[in-house]
């Protein structure tokens, strides 16, 4: 089993190299002819470099991504090997939870020749983007493909789940404890109203989704099974976009803008394409977008990222059983 995540600078002298290993790959942004990529990445990453290694400076100093991708690892192993999980679903026992990151350290192209050299042929691939996008999930794919194909490993990989069951219900039970960040300022006033829930996705290039890229779809698939569930005032913008490119609209900063214009006064930002804390959560969200909304005089929270809590480890799980079975590995 192998879990596969973004990764995200260790240290501030990471930060530089991190953007640039991002920036390279043309199934994200494409930076002019291909072979000017490399060199138009470097070029960015150095620009960059000293902004954003203040934004990590402002959240540790690192990205917290790779810990916690790890512990939802260990977590998710522990569920699958639990006697009474591998037994009714008649899963192999003693399944071992990898972890591999696209841009940063461990690197997919050296993690899998480990899980080689300790024996590992066959591998459930899981990437934590829910939704689907050839710029996430399937440039993480291919790069995998790439390497495994050297060494004969044979794979089953979940390519989304973004309308997952348990999943959406993790995300419900997020929402519901987001909203409760609200009620005690509302009880003593009756003209107050609940807030308003922003969902917060990282944004693309509108020429992927324009080539048939699914992923604006499986965002709004999302939020349909989310406020089946729950009855919500809301709105979808994008954060994050980089790049001299049209990238997805409406912008976070944007769309607080417009719903403090609207009156807005209490708003619940939901990162809906993310599920585990890092920049876009902690810097971005926490820093950038709430000191924005609060110099128009609104009130914002964020809901608490999934990471490691119980609900979304057992989507994981049951998400990882039906894929053993699909790919035809149980019993």
């Amino acid at each position: 089993m192998l879990l596969l995540n973004l990764g995200g600078p260790d240290s501030l002298q990471a930060v530089k190299p991190f953007l640039f290993n991002l920036f390279s790959d043309r199934e994200i942004i494409r930076l002019g002819p291909s072979f000017l990529q490399k060199p138009i990445a470097y070029l960015i990453s150095s620009l960059r470099g000293g902004k954003t290694e203040q934004a990590y400076g402002l959240i540790g100093g690192k990205s917290p991504i790779c810990d916690i991708t790890f512990a939802q690892a260990k977590a998710l192993e522990t569920l699958l090997n639990q006697p009474s999980v591998s037994r009714i679903n008649d899963i192999p026992e003693g399944l071992r939870v990898s972890v591999a990151m696209r841009y940063w350290h461990p690197l997919i192209e050296q993690v899998v020749p480990e899980l080689y050299a300790d024996g590992i042929r066959r591998l459930v691939v899981l990437s934590l983007y829910p939704q689907y996008s050839v710029a996430t999930t399937g440039s993480s794919l291919n790069k995998l493909c790439e390497v495994t194909a050297k060494y004969g490993i044979e794979t089953f990989s979940i390519r989304s789940w973004f309308d997952h069951p348990l999943y959406i219900d993790a995300l419900v039970s997020s929402i519901h404890e987001g909203l409760k960040l609200f009620k005690a300022a509302a009880a003593g006033d009756a003209r107050a109203s609940g807030p308003h829930v922003l969902f917060s996705a990282h944004s693309l290039p509108v020429k992927f989704i324009e080539e048939g890229d699914p992923y604006v779809d499986q965002i709004q698939g999302t939020i349909d099974a989310i406020v089946r569930k729950i009855d919500i005032s809301w709105s979808l913008s994008y954060q994050s976009k980089s790049g001299p490119v049209q990238w997805l609209g409406p912008s976070t900063d944007r769309m607080i803008e417009d719903l403090a214009e609207k009156g807005t006064k209490n708003l619940l930002v939901v990162p809906i394409s993310f599920v585990s804390d890092h920049i876009e959560t902690l810097f971005e969200i926490d820093i950038l977008y709430k000191g924005m909304a609060e110099k128009r005089g609104m009130r914002m929270e964020r809901v608490e990222s999934l990471n490691v809590s119980p609900l979304f480890i057992s989507a994981l799980q049951a998400i990882v059983v039906q894929a053993v079975k699909e790919a035809g590995w149980a019993g």
